[in-house]
């Protein structure tokens, strides 16, 4: 082979060797932390089709979550492979978050097509788009909120009373929860500042289970698991906020779509909606080795799966579910605005619950309501 030729041979197979690498480098510049679902369960069917035999528009869906137990079903879902068999050909992938605000973000720059979040950040990304970027199309979670205390500082309600108290962040679901709680309790709090009848103290979950150790904070509103990491600490349970809804119902986490994304390809959103409803019916039936499930599914994404002395409390203070209780984040708003962290929201159109109750209503289900706000 001449000189020339063998020179070019060898350049093409160093491009061809370094593809993986650039692809690699590639997937590494987006949000969060990408996962490709085929590693984690089934890849489902090829053909591009999902298991009724139908051709999907879109080649991939890309989701978003959180790496918590609070968001069950995608841990589940994506583990089991769930998801990916009403996709069929169409690829899954994930990428996860730790907050709200950057899992919007993503959204709406289209690096995701399909999230779980909690409604704050749900209605903020609805407000702040004029109802154009997104919609809520299903529930997901109930529960798994309680107000932790130190039983040596603490031992009735009203002694929060002049405490510290953690919440994960200004404005997040559980910081307008607990804000509600204190203004019910006739007490005074500045909701920017965090500061007056208690020190509510803005800090990030991770950190939250060591400034309780050390004793920064006396207690704090919290999600699972970080409230049973508490309570391992030495904490005791004060309050558990479903007791404050009624039937002890409360949305902790949605689904959100992309509007464009709805718009462009319904199939596929209808596909995954399918793969949510069956994940959630999965982990009722056995509740157990969805339990295992999900801390296989934190192990794999965290590197640290949870102990059996945490999981255990966290999971049973759940619930999945597919009704997005819509009146629960109706209720969530206005306890928002109450507190002034938002401005009164239109949030008419929230919703579009159309593919959802299509499929609830295959399945001889009832419809859920939309409270109002958007498509039944």
């Amino acid at each position: 082979m001449p000189a020339a030729a063998r020179s070019a041979r060898r350049r093409a197979l160093a491009a061809v060797a370094a593809l993986p690498l650039l692809i690699g480098a590639l997937g590494a510049c987006g949000y969060g932390s990408e996962k490709d679902t085929a590693a984690a369960g089934s890849a489902g069917s090829a053909g591009g089709k999902d298991t009724h035999g139908r051709k999907l528009s879109a080649d991939t869906v890309r989701i978003g979550y959180f790496p918590n137990i609070t968001h069950a079903t995608p841990l589940v879902g994506e583990q089991e492979g769930l998801l990916q068999k009403e996709l069929g050909g169409t690829k899954l992938r994930s990428t996860t978050f730790n907050a709200g605000p950057s899992e919007i973000e993503a959204l709406n720059a289209g690096s995701i097509d399909i999230g779980w979040i909690g409604p704050s950040p749900a209605i903020n990304g609805y407000v702040k788009s004029k109802g154009k970027s997104l919609r809520i199309i299903s529930g997901s979670a109930s529960g798994g909120v309680k107000l932790v205390v130190d039983p040596k500082k603490i031992s009735s309600p009203d002694d929060v009373k002049g405490k510290r108290i953690a919440t994960p962040q200004k404005g997040n679901t559980q910081d307008v929860a607990f804000l509600h709680w204190i203004a019910e309790k006739g007490w005074k709090v500045d909701p920017q500042s965090g500061k007056g009848d208690v020190s509510v103290v803005r800090t990030d979950n991770k950190v939250t289970p060591d400034a309780f150790k050390s004793g920064s904070v006396d207690g704090a509103w919290v999600p699972e698991p970080t409230a049973s990491k508490l309570v391992s600490e030495g904490g005791r349970v004060l309050l558990d906020e479903s007791a404050l809804w009624p039937d002890g119902k409360f949305v902790i986490t949605n689904v959100i779509v992309s509007q464009k994304f709805l718009d462009a390809h319904p199939d596929v959103v209808e596909a995954v909606l399918r793969g949510s409803v069956k994940t959630n019916a999965w982990i009722k039936a056995d509740p157990e080795k969805a339990k295992a499930s999900a801390n296989t599914a934190l192990k794999r994404l965290s590197g640290k799966e949870l102990p059996a002395g945490i999981l255990d409390p966290a999971w049973k203070s759940i619930e999945v579910l597919d009704d997005p209780l819509a009146a629960s984040l109706e209720a969530e708003a206005a306890h928002a605005v109450k507190a002034g962290l938002l401005e009164e929201p239109d949030l008419a159109g929230i919703y579009d619950l159309t593919v959802l109750n299509k499929i609830l209503k295959a399945e001889g289900r009832p419809a859920v309501t939309a409270a109002k706000l958007g498509k039944q």
